[in-house]
C-alpha cells in the first residue's frame, strides 16, 4: 500500500496527569494517520512526502519509530506543526505553524516517489496537507495528474479529500472518494446534510466515473453509493474520547481492506469498524487490528432507500 501524504506535521499535545501537565510530542497529519491504521490492519505501507526545516528533521526520527516505511524527499519548505492543549478534556488550539509551499524541482522529485511507489503497491491512497490556501504545500493540479497517472497503470486510488483537491482527483477517476457530509456542503455540493441531498450529491461523483464514493455523516451511519446501490453503513455505537480522526481511520480501513483483497461490503465493514474505535482513543489513527476487525460484526448495513 502506498500513501501519498505531502506534507506531515508535527504533533505536540498537553494531557492532564492528576494534575500534571503530560506532553506528547508525534508525528501527525492526515496521511500519517491513515498509514498507521492501515499497518494496524495488517498491510505494509509506504509513505511519500517531503521533510523540512526544524520540524522536518524531528519527524523523521518520529516516523523511524513506526512500522511504516518512509520514502521521503529532502526539502527547505518546512513541515507544519501545532500545539493542543487538552488538560481540559478539550482540544484547544496553542499555537499551529503552516506548511511552507515546494519549490518545482521538490516537487518534482515527491511525484516521481509517488508514482512510482503507488504502481509497486497496486493500491494508493491520496491525502491531503493543511487548509486549501493560495500556499499550500502542492498545487490542486497534482491530484488530478497523480489520480489519472496512477490510475492508467492498473492502481486503484482511494481518495480522501475536499474543495478544489477533490474536483482535481475525481477528474482522474478514483476508485474509491471518501467525504465528509460537512465537506460536501461546504463545497457546494450538497444542499443540506439530508440522506436524499448527500445521495444526489455522491451520485453525481459515480456518474464521474467513481466506482465508488463514502460520505460520512458524523455520529450518524455513513452513506455509500456505487453503481445501482445506495447503503447506510452503521457502525458500533461506542463512547467518543475524541472524534477527530475517525474519517481519516474509515479511509484507512476501505484502503487496507482492497490491498488485503476484499469485496466492496467486507471494505465498507473495516472502514466503519476502524472509525468506530479510533473515536475511544487519544491517539489519532491508532488502534488495535484485532479489535477493528472483532467489530466488524456489528458493522450493520442497509438500503438507504
Amino acid at each position: 500500500m502506498s500513501v501519498f501524504a505531502p506534507s506531515p506535521q508535527l504533533t505536540v499535545t498537553v494531557e492532564d496527569l492528576d494534575g500534571r501537565p503530560d506532553v506528547h510530542l508525534h508525528a501527525g497529519g492526515q496521511g500519517f494517520w491513515q498509514a498507521r491504521m492501515i499497518t494496524a490492519l495488517g498491510t505494509p505501507v509506504t509513505l511519500c512526502c517531503a521533510l523540512g526545516g526544524e520540524t522536518g528533521r524531528v519527524l523523521r526520527h518520529l516516523l523511524a519509530e513506526q512500522d511504516v516505511e518512509v520514502r521521503a524527499r529532502e526539502v527547505n519548505a518546512r513541515n507544519g506543526a501545532y500545539v493542543h492543549d487538552r488538560r481540559d478534556g478539550d482540544r484547544s488550539q496553542v499555537v499551529e505553524q503552516r506548511p511552507d509551499p515546494l519549490t518545482r524541482h521538490e516537487l518534482d522529485d515527491l511525484y516521481e516517489l509517488a508514482v512510482i511507489s503507488g504502481m509497486d503497491a497496486g493500491v494508493a491512497v491520496l491525502s491531503g496537507s493543511v487548509g486549501e490556501s493560495c500556499d499550500e504545500v502542492v498545487p490542486v493540479s497534482v491530484y488530478e495528474r497523480l489520480t489519472t497517472d496512477l490510475v492508467r497503470n492498473g492502481c486503484r486510488v482511494v481518495v480522501d479529500l475536499a474543495g478544489g483537491r477533490l474536483s482535481a482527483a475525481v477528474a482522474g477517476t478514483p476508485t474509491v472518494v471518501k467525504v465528509s457530509h460537512e465537506e460536501l456542503i461546504e463545497d457546494g455540493r450538497a444542499d443540506d446534510d439530508s440522506v436524499r441531498a448527500l445521495t444526489k450529491a455522491a451520485r453525481a461523483i459515480v456518474d464521474d466515473g467513481v466506482e465508488l464514493v463514502v460520505v460520512s455523516r458524523a455520529a450518524e451511519p455513513t452513506l455509500a453509493v456505487r453503481g445501482d446501490a445506495e447503503l447506510l453503513v452503521a457502525g458500533p455505537s461506542l463512547e467518543p474520547v475524541d472524534t477527530r480522526g475517525g474519517g481519516d481511520s474509515m479511509t484507512a480501513g476501505i484502503a487496507a481492506a482492497f490491498a488485503q483483497g476484499k469485496d466492496f461490503e467486507d471494505a465498507l465493514r473495516l472502514g466503519a469498524a476502524a472509525g468506530a474505535l479510533n473515536v475511544t482513543r487519544h491517539g489519532l489513527g491508532s488502534g488495535s487490528g484485532d479489535a477493528v476487525r472483532a467489530l466488524t460484526e456489528r458493522v450493520e448495513i442497509t438500503s438507504a432507500g
